[in-house]
């Protein structure tokens, strides 16, 4: 396993950071690589994000010291969403089917978790969220027909969309980890406009589905000192709750969003007015 560090910062200081500075502090450039485990740990609320892309043989989360634990999800529970090809999880010998866009919430206490993919030239891809827990809750295998579907904004705002709420007390139980996954509709290319803040919670935006000439300008910063990242396709931004929330692509996306920290009510969003952004 690959364990980067991402210490969490004032938000005066990002004010004077360059695009070098700020992609080096928030920017997670590489998700998957075959046979890999690919993981960022952020000091934003202690949550983990990466992913794990099995290739002709299974890849198990290790016993690792820098989470001062005997094993990964001693004091963790953790959420996955699939986005590639057809694959598996097995959980303390117990297995689970993972199609295309399937999720699953896996519980503190957890000892032995292995992914696997069925066909090593279509791996299945595991976009990977975990949080601090403190109670166990059990692990609940989410097809994409299962997680619950909200349908949101406008054609004439360019933001239609449908929010698929995967870990979510709507589907399942959970400490603080709270995760889902966004489609747009055609000819809209903002994720959420008007954007939001949540001080109670950070969150972590993963970008995908994009060709290869695509980009998502993702916004950020304090809404009077705005900032931006330029994402290509399978990166993903570490947000700190004192940050905007949002993005809009150059062609079609799709984005997965995972949120840790004080609660986990997804409707606790403190949206900023068009006249205040700067």
């Amino acid at each position: 396993m690959k364990l980067d560090i991402v210490y969490n910062n004032h938000p005066e200081d990002s004010k004077h950071y360059d695009t070098e500075t700020l992609r080096s502090r928030y920017l997670i450039e590489t998700v998957f690589l075959a046979n890999q485990i690919l993981f960022t740990y952020s000091h934003h609320d202690s949550i983990i994000a990466g992913g794990i892309m099995p290739v002709g043989e299974e890849v198990s989360l290790p016993v690792t010291k820098d989470l001062g634990t005997e094993f990964f999800l001693e004091r963790r529970e953790l959420g996955a969403i699939n986005i590639g090809g057809e694959g598996y999880v097995i959980l303390d010998g117990h297995r689970h089917e993972m199609a295309e866009r399937d999720g699953i919430y896996i519980g503190l206490g957890v000892k032995s978790v292995i992914f696997g993919s069925k066909d090593p030239e279509k791996p299945a891809k595991y976009y990977i969220n975990s949080a601090p827990a403190h109670k166990n809750y059990p692990t609940v295998h989410i097809p994409f027909a299962k997680a619950n579907p909200n349908r949101w904004g406008a054609p004439k705002t360019l933001n239609e969309r449908t929010i698929y709420q995967y870990v979510h007390p709507a589907v399942c139980q959970s400490c603080q980890l709270v995760m889902g996954m966004t489609i747009l509709s055609p000819g809209s290319a903002w994720n959420t406009m008007p954007c939001h803040t949540h001080e109670r919670r950070m969150e972590v935006y993963f970008y995908f589905n994009m060709a290869e000439d695509t980009r998502v300008f993702h916004f950020m910063g304090e809404a009077k000192e705005t900032r931006h990242l330029v994402v290509s396709n399978e990166q993903a931004v570490i947000s700190p709750s004192w940050s905007i929330h949002t993005g809009v692509g150059t062609s079609d996306y799709t984005f997965i969003w995972g949120m840790c920290g004080e609660n986990i009510t997804f409707s606790d969003m403190d949206f900023v007015k068009m006249s205040d952004l700067k």
